[in-house]
């Protein structure tokens, strides 16, 4: 137990030592040993837990994924009074708002899944993995809205499509919101589209 917690440990700090290399020099300019010497460690500490550079970024896009979602499920277990509502424009907008808040708008995460999308996308084998694991995020997310519309008195025909546009207004939107972090216009303009979507791939149950 001793060592497996010595080895969690260790992997941990690559990853943080990593996130903040990737994050200040870039991925493509990042060399493991870079990350070793952030993080303390020797090579040997390295490839005992990751194969590449690929593999460690993938690790950290799951864990904070995970992170993520259990964020949003938390809201369904909080306190939005959305039983017994209808999806009236000022409870909407509370709710949504609510939900956004659990999806952290990341300046440093965004620089380094921007620039790794880049270089998966010259890599088939690694762009299908990440389509993958994107649908895997989404197919976690969407139930999260749907079940907080049904308690607002709606229902959504085709979940997947409104998960498909709910990330395409998030990707859309996230590179505003980071480029004018002070402007609440622009996060004012973020939550009414994605009530403009989730009102219009939803219906009223009669």
């Amino acid at each position: 137990m001793r060592a497996k917690r010595r080895r969690s440990e260790t992997r941990q700090r690559l990853l943080n030592a990593a996130f903040d290399a990737f994050a200040d020099d870039g991925f493509g300019r990042t060399t493991v040993e870079q990350i070793c010497e952030r993080a303390g460690f020797t090579r040997g500490a390295f490839y005992s837990n990751f194969t590449s550079l690929e593999e460690l970024f993938l690790a950290m896009w799951e864990q904070r994924s995970a992170h993520m979602l259990a964020q949003v499920t938390e809201v369904l277990d909080s306190d939005i009074r959305v039983r017994d509502h209808r999806f009236d424009g000022r409870h909407a907008q509370s709710t949504m708002e609510q939900v956004l808040s659990a999806v952290p708008l990341d300046d440093k995460w965004f620089r380094i899944t921007a620039e790794f999308t880049a270089h998966a996308l010259r890599n088939p084998a690694l762009r299908r993995i990440m389509v993958a694991r994107e649908e895997a995020i989404s197919g976690a997310l969407t139930p999260v809205v749907v079940t907080l519309l049904e308690r607002s008195g709606r229902r959504v025909p085709d979940p997947a499509a409104l998960g498909r546009a709910l990330i395409a207004v998030h990707d859309g939107t996230l590179t505003q919101c980071l480029l004018e972090p002070d402007n609440p216009a622009v996060r004012a303009h973020r939550t009414e589209l994605f009530l403009r979507v989730v009102e219009s791939y939803s219906e009223s149950i009669a």
